[in-house]
């Protein structure tokens, strides 16, 4: 049986204004999504896709593709999503879904589904690496977005990453801070669906010095050498965008009387914000409703 992983992923810097062409900082998780498949040569032309989150059976489905439909599963959107992220390898892949072979797949999620490290991502780049597919391509048909995390994926490293245009460009980049066990990930206790922000980001006007300033910025935490400078870099990166969004910073929203820096990672509102240890902060984030807070060193390659 075939093993592919793709890891999970985080981004630092540039949120939204990444789609415009804003250089972005993103870097890996140590959890991501693990991919099997075994072939039978049985003419019945199906797929039998488990999916299992940390090792307990979400999705269990049976596709068939020769006619495109589910026959049998416990989720149905989840395996009309399934189906449709098949059908599109079948469009761009030169070597799956062409035959009557039946396909056993099992997928397995190592994070929370709630965390938005990439549930979806790593599948896409799994996926891909498995039907010898653009896994770019086959995201962008089936769910769009950046393409940061498909990047993340591939490279299995910190990146600097750019859209120009229809062309992207994917550095990978050496991003281990020596202050990196001062960092903490402390979960907002709710998924943030990333389209939402995504579509009231496109509704609002750009000013011509938006994409350079965050570019700007992202070079300078990627070089900060002091966790002061880092996390100030962090706070302007938060303010700039607040202001442009109109939208307080989550700090404003749920972390008032915090004593350090918060820095949203991601969509808005949802997911995971980076901050940093002070005296009694196990205390302070617990006592205020925020039980999942982890260290950076233990998330991050």
């Amino acid at each position: 049986m075939s093993r592919i992983f793709s890891p999970g992923k985080l981004l630092l810097t540039s949120e939204y204004v990444v789609l415009d062409g804003a250089l972005a900082l993103a870097v890996p998780t140590r959890q991501g999504q693990a991919f099997f498949c075994e072939e039978k040569h049985d003419g019945n032309a199906r797929v039998r896709w488990q999916a299992f989150h940390q090792d307990k059976l979400w999705l269990d489905a049976v596709i068939c593709y020769r006619s495109w439909k589910v026959r049998e599963t416990n989720l149905p959107d989840a395996a009309a999503f399934i189906l449709k992220v098949l059908q599109n390898v079948q469009k761009i892949s030169d070597i799956r879904f062409h035959s009557d072979d039946t396909y056993y797949i099992r997928t397995n999620l190592e994070f929370p589904p709630d965390y938005g490290w990439g549930s979806s991502s790593t599948l896409m780049n799994d996926v891909a690496e498995w039907a010898g597919c653009d896994p770019f391509l086959l995201n962008e048909r089936s769910l769009g977005g950046s393409g940061y995390d498909i990047a993340v994926a591939q490279a299995k490293t910190a990146i600097l990453y750019q859209l120009r245009g229809e062309e992207r460009s994917v550095q990978k980049v050496d991003f281990r801070p020596g202050f990196s066990d001062e960092l903490l990930l402390v979960h907002l206790n709710h998924k943030q669906d990333s389209r939402e922000g995504i579509c009231q980001y496109r509704t609002r006007l750009k000013p011509e010095l938006l994409v350079e300033e965050f570019s700007e910025l992202t070079l300078k935490v990627l070089k900060a050498e002091d966790i002061d400078d880092f996390c100030h870099l962090l706070e302007i990166h938060e303010e700039k965008l607040s202001d442009f969004l109109g939208i307080p910073t989550m700090k404003q929203q749920m972390f008032k009387d915090l004593p350090v820096f918060v820095k949203s990672l991601g969509a808005w509102g949802g997911d995971f914000v980076l901050s940093r240890k002070f005296p009694g902060y196990k205390e302070w984030f617990w006592e205020h409703g925020f039980q999942t807070v982890l260290h950076y060193d233990d998330v991050i390659y």
